[in-house]
């Protein structure tokens, strides 16, 4: 049984509207990161991490509720892998007093005790510290590590096709990037390294959806001679259709199975990679060719017409 297989529609009909969905998706996404910002975890802020053990189940609430009486402010406090492990994250913390920031060490030590007088037997089993410097320098490593990717897929795509489909691949990047970034700012979901990693696979993944529509579209030039561009584009997308639902479907399959059952630490990992997969199954479909579309390709830009008795020009 033959599924979705060279679906007869017209996309490029309906990329006006597409289009004015996706520039209104990418407002909203910069209007929020601009006046909300994201909501960056300790990865690029700086502060401390304690993992504390007890010898029974833990309660969340009570361990939070401890700390916070004791003036520990913007704490994250879960479990971590088990009910007798709490994770709990705190930002860097400054004497009231002296206004000089607490040093990490006696800040968990400090924490310790006050769980002690909840729980005798509780325990440090890990503690790290992130620098605010260190947090930092993540911010501007992972926006060049961003930057670098969209640069090398620049010179990929002109290299293997052309101009027009470069500048169509890098706008559907961006879309996707900009729109999932976006949806974290308005939800201030936490943004730490795994996000930052979700969205390089965010990219990955996107382009190659676009790559094996304008492999189709190179083709379907060569075969199509009196189509016009924009019946090659719908027909290559209606002949790719079957492979990107199954492949986006299967995929997101997956991520809802780590979002739900794979726990706090790789919630945010999984959540962007669901909003970007989706996110950049729309765009190969309509960003990317689109934005190509809108430049002017055309079949004569991949297969330069050949000039009649150009084969005799040495004869003299």
């Amino acid at each position: 049984m033959k599924i979705l297989h060279n679906i007869k529609y017209d996309f490029m009909g309906h990329r006006k509207v597409a289009m004015v969905l996706s520039l209104t998706l990418i407002l909203i996404a910069l209007g929020s990161l601009f006046t909300r910002g994201l909501n960056f975890g300790l990865d690029f802020t700086g502060g401390t991490v304690v993992v504390v053990n007890f010898d029974e189940a833990a309660s969340v609430p009570a361990v939070r509720e401890s700390l916070e009486v004791a003036g520990y402010n913007k704490l994250v406090v879960k479990n971590f892998g088990s009910s007798q492990d709490v994770e709990i994250i705190v930002p860097q913390q400054v004497d009231a007093e002296t206004g000089v920031a607490i040093d990490n060490a006696k800040l968990s030590n400090d924490m310790l005790e006050l769980l002690k007088k909840m729980d005798a037997s509780a325990q440090i089993t890990k503690a790290d510290f992130v620098g605010s410097q260190v947090g930092a320098e993540l911010v501007e490593q992972g926006s060049l590590a961003l930057l670098y990717a969209m640069m090398g897929i620049l010179i990929y795509v002109t290299i293997r096709f052309e101009w027009r489909f470069s500048l169509g691949a890098i706008a559907a990047l961006v879309h996707d990037v900009v729109i999932t970034a976006g949806v974290f700012s308005i939800w201030q979901v936490e943004f730490d390294l795994t996000v930052l990693a979700a969205l390089l696979a965010v990219i990955g993944y996107s382009l190659n959806d676009t790559i094996v529509v304008f492999d189709r579209i190179r083709e379907n030039f060569r075969k199509g001679r009196k189509a016009t561009t924009e019946e090659v584009i719908n027909n290559s997308i209606g002949q790719t259709l079957s492979r990107t639902v199954i492949t986006s479907f299967t995929t997101i399959l997956v991520l809802m199975a780590l979002f739900i059952l794979g726990g706090d630490l790789i919630h945010g990992f999984a959540f962007a990679l669901l909003v970007g997969v989706l996110v950049g199954t729309y765009s190969s479909i309509f960003v990317a060719s689109t934005t190509t579309l809108a430049l002017g390709i055309s079949r004569e830009d991949l297969i330069p017409v050949e000039k009649e008795g150009a084969n005799l020009d040495h004869i003299p």
